[in-house]
């Protein structure tokens, strides 16, 4: 049992550079392909080797491609992490991630067709916080600027705020 754990344990080097908040810990990790570094996963945030610490409600987009860890962050463009072995740490990303969405739900402004260009409206919560933050992402070809689908977005946002309660 010890062997397993220091074999998996996060290599001292590299837990001596993490910052964490009071209260955080360490769930999962992946070391970088030069194993330099390392991607960490805590109970309230992504740490990326690049030392920065992207918190669980701003992580929009996670996947694995044959690289490692292709990421989205809110307002960046995706970047991926080379991660030839991801081990435990995708399922903590996958689960924490989740864990932030309250609601998440596309709603059509063109038409009232299912699957017309629309809005996808989703609420989001940090790990143990009561504020909730919403994002609107528009499909492409939809104009956030202009008035009309500003005018239904509003009505379809305070249609699901009614419905969940949020």
């Amino acid at each position: 049992m010890l062997r397993w754990l220091r074999r998996h344990a996060l290599p001292p080097e590299i837990r001596a550079r993490l910052v964490l908040a009071p209260g955080e810990r360490v769930i999962a990790h992946a070391l970088t392909g030069d194993r330099a570094a390392a991607v960490v996963a805590t109970t309230a945030a992504l740490h990326l080797p690049d030392g920065r610490r992207v918190p669980w409600e701003r992580v929009d987009r996670a996947g694995w491609n044959d690289v490692g860890l292709a990421l989205t962050v809110e307002g960046e463009p995706e970047q991926t992490v080379p991660l030839p072995a991801p081990g435990r740490l995708a399922q903590a990303v996958y689960e924490r991630v989740t864990a932030t969405i309250v609601v998440s739900r596309h709603v059509p402004l063109l038409s009232e067709e299912e699957g017309s260009p629309g809005v996808r409206l989703t609420a989001r919560r940090a790990p143990g916080g009561t504020e909730i933050a919403w994002r609107l992402r528009y499909d492409e070809g939809v104009d956030p600027d202009s008035p009309e689908v500003r005018r239904r977005c509003a009505q379809a946002l305070a249609r699901l705020r009614e419905q969940m309660g949020v």
